[in-house]
């Protein structure tokens, strides 16, 4: 089809949108500069999407005959180009694939919308095509009145799944046909399932159970109030030794039938095969391409399993996981993994499941073993899992952010690759790209708490105080509630010195799972005061709160933060001991245990088992960029301040880590140490650089205890420039955010010392 015909046609995949007509490449409505050649050749491609076009057929198409050319280097020139555009790469295309000494394929699903009918310019033409249409009407008018019968969706309508009726009497069908439904739509880049967070929010809006059953009727309800398009209801009953499975969609809004199919199993172990197939069929009917579903269709029973019951333990686990929180989901979890050893995805879940809480270790076991597993299962599944591995088994932060962005290309409004950006941008220290996937994700899903806490915390991260409370206001206008939302309004009370709102939402979560982090920021807020007694007491209780759930990594990086406290508070012999429990609590340790007790090591004078914790970091993490970019060069930097050479410490800290220096990885840890090396070095003009960075953070005023240090720092370095005002003025800011600290820290005398010379 020549570029003539197809002029007006505007074309979509991932996040892009192509404008023949106009000669436009826009990237989420931003518009990407691209030079009319590799314009034209992406047009081709997409023209014929998921086909071969040789670079014979792209050069009659696009560079005239009669034309001289270099035609090879000019073709290679455009598609390099146009994947330098797209953010495509030759190796792992994810739109552009070539194909060698053949031509290349356009890969990725594409939709398209003709804007507006085609000029034909032949005179014969004129003629022969009303002849043409008569003809064809004769020909198809069936199918033509069947696709009138059946109105189809498009990409931007949204679809509320209904749990199955099960008459069969047979309990193992509850809520698992509906998850083996929901994986195999959603592997679709084309349909919108709403997803169970959504869902689980508006019940709570409509004053129903979060856990509550969705009849068909109730499903209609709800699809109403989102103003979702369509309810898939399905059914499944027995007949004899064989099943019945019925899938049916209905316009939500008007209850007109959309389409429906019916498939039998004939046997109890096939249904869920059945159940794939009926799955493809309404696909097809609800008005996903053809090329699409060949692309994105994954057997249920292989991107799942095929055991009914591992299906159950994990359908269960979802709604446990959403409904009263992680900790209960753990036991369907790992059911699921018992029935079936192969389950990718339960695997990869428990290992989410295990991050969330803080068990570092057990993550890493069951986030690889999903990784391991993953070659049948379906596109979506896939990206979840070799995301996840990035993030949370190798650590390589830079590799699971390419996986999500690529994830965001191919199903663009799926949410969950929004929230896991933010917090990748947010730990790399690219804080404002944090918040543009936080306020992307909003547009996505205006009823989804992880969303609001997402888009709250970024403004928090930038120290934008008022849009964060906004935010949090909005949502508890909505009626939106959780866990992390109290947490958000807690750390920003706590941002803004309101004692009594602190308070009041400490009180509310007396006897909720969000207590524990509510515990977490008290001490590290009582550490950023210096009041050390009251630091141990909530240690002993957060200690308590791990061991009681089993959770020995938790415990024991509460024993490394402690240990940590004392390193820096400088009282070594305490730091060692403290550090040492940790490591004995978890013997099987995380990097984030590992580092912890190694820093602190280093800082209280240990400096051969810091060497030792440190080289077992690099053997044991070589991928983690925590570790390789933040830990390992701060541990070394350490270590080499406490055996007196500076210059050795601003060499392997150098002040060139980029976001790294501000990132949630290094947690300020960097900054500070290289100002205190160049204080050793009587350098008191790059020493206050580097503590006023720190102070500069809004995290030092949210219990970071190097934030509370570095006006001591900064106080020192004045005085060595000999800045007397400025200098009494830092003093005199550390001892009022001390003025309660217990008065036998050895920091807190030097520093009252140090003040009284001044004087």
């Amino acid at each position: 089809m020549s570029l003539e015909t197809r002029s007006s046609e505007v074309f979509r995949f991932g996040t892009f949108e192509v404008n023949v007509r106009v000669g436009e490449v826009r990237k989420q409505g931003v518009r990407i500069k691209l030079r009319e050649q590799p314009f034209h050749v992406l047009t081709v491609l997409l023209q014929r999407s998921g086909e071969v076009v040789t670079r014979e057929e792209l050069r009659s198409q696009i560079w005239a005959a009669d034309t001289f050319v270099d035609f090879d280097n000019s073709l290679n020139t455009s598609i390099n180009k146009l994947r330098e555009a797209l953010g495509d790469s030759a190796e792992n295309p994810r739109f552009i694939e070539t194909l060698p000494r053949r031509g290349y394929r356009f890969i990725a699903p594409v939709t398209c919308d003709n804007r507006k009918k085609t000029a034909v310019t032949s005179a014969g033409w004129k003629i022969a095509v009303p002849l043409f249409v008569v003809a064809a009407a004769l020909l198809v008018g069936g199918l033509f009145w069947r696709m009138r019968q059946g109105p189809r969706l498009t990409e931007k309508d949204t679809i509320v799944l209904a749990d199955f009726a099960n008459t069969t009497g047979d309990a193992v069908f509850d809520d698992t046909l509906k998850q083996g439904l929901r994986v195999q739509l959603e592997q679709s880049p084309f349909l919108n399932i709403l997803s169970d967070e959504r869902v689980s929010e508006q019940l709570t809006l409509m004053g129903r159970p979060r856990d509550e059953r969705l009849t068909k009727q109730l499903a209609r309800d709800l699809c109403q109030r989102v103003g979702s398009k369509a309810v898939l209801a399905g059914s499944i009953a027995s007949l004899g030794t064989h099943y019945v499975l019925g899938l049916s969609a209905f316009d939500c809004h008007t209850g007109d039938a959309l389409t429906s199919e019916q498939v039998e199993a004939d046997s109890r172990e096939h249904v869920l095969r059945a159940l794939g197939d009926a799955a493809t069929k309404t696909r097809a009917k609800l008005g996903e391409s053809l090329v699409a579903i060949q692309g994105y269709d994954a057997p249920v029973e292989q991107a799942t399993t095929s055991s009914l019951e591992a299906l159950q333990a994990y359908s269960l686990g979802q709604k446990t996981w959403l409904t009263k929180g992680v900790d209960d989901s753990f036991p369907f979890f790992q059911r699921a993994v018992e029935l079936d050893p192969k389950f990718a995805m339960a695997y990869s879940r428990l290992g989410t499941a295990y991050n969330d809480v803080g068990e570092g270790v057990l993550s890493v076991v069951n986030t690889r073993k999903g990784y391991q597993l993953r070659e049948k299962v379906s596109q979506r599944e896939r990206l979840y899992i070799e995301s996840h591995y990035h993030h949370y088994a190798t650590g390589d932060l830079e590799k699971a952010e390419r996986v999500y962005e690529f994830w965001q290309q191919i199903y663009p409004r799926d949410w969950v690759p929004y929230t896991q950006l933010v917090g990748v941008y947010a730990e790399l220290g690219k804080y404002e790209k944090a918040l543009m996937e936080a306020r992307e994700e909003l547009l996505l899903d205006q009823s989804n708490q992880v969303i609001y806490n997402d888009l709250a915390g970024s403004y928090l991260d930038l120290n934008r105080l008022a849009e964060a409370d906004a935010v949090l206001k909005q949502a508890e206008e909505r009626k939106i509630e959780s866990g992390e939302l109290l947490g958000g309004r807690y750390q920003l009370a706590l941002l803004r010195g309101d004692a009594g709102e602190m308070e009041r939402l400490a009180a509310s979560a007396a006897g909720k799972p969000v207590a524990e982090y509510l515990l977490f920021l008290d001490t590290f807020l009582d550490a950023y005061h210096g009041r050390r007694k009251k630091v141990r007491e909530l240690l002993r209780r957060k200690v308590e709160f791990a061991e009681h759930s089993g959770a020995t990594v938790r415990a024991a990086s509460h024993y490394a933060d402690a240990g940590l406290m004392e390193a820096y508070f400088g009282n070594p012999q305490q730091a060692r001991a403290d550090a040492e429990t940790a490591l004995k609590v978890s013997a099987k340790r995380d990097s984030g245990v590992t580092s912890a007790s190694a820093l602190a090591l280093a800082l209280a004078g240990d400096t051969t088992q810091a060497e030792k914790l440190a080289a077992e970091l690099s053997q044991k993490f070589p991928l983690n960029t925590r570790v390789q970019s933040c830990a390992l060069p701060t541990i070394h930097a350490a270590i080499a301040l406490h055996r007196g050479n500076a210059d050795k410490a601003l060499e392997l800290l150098p002040g060139t880590m980029g976001p790294y220096d501000l990132g949630a990885t290094a947690l300020l840890d960097p900054m500070y140490i290289r100002g205190r090396a160049y204080l050793m070095l009587q350098d008191g003009g790059a020493a206050a650089v580097e503590f006023r960075k720190v102070i500069d953070h809004p995290w030092h005023r949210t219990g970071n205890l190097v934030g509370a240090l570095s006006h001591l720092g900064l106080a020192r370095a004045y005085a060595l420039r000999g800045e007397k005002a400025k200098s009494r003025t830092a003093y005199q800011d550390f001892l009022a955010l001390w003025k309660d600290a217990d008065p036998d820290i050895p920091i807190l005398k030097q520093a009252k010392a140090e003040y009284a010379k001044l004087h």
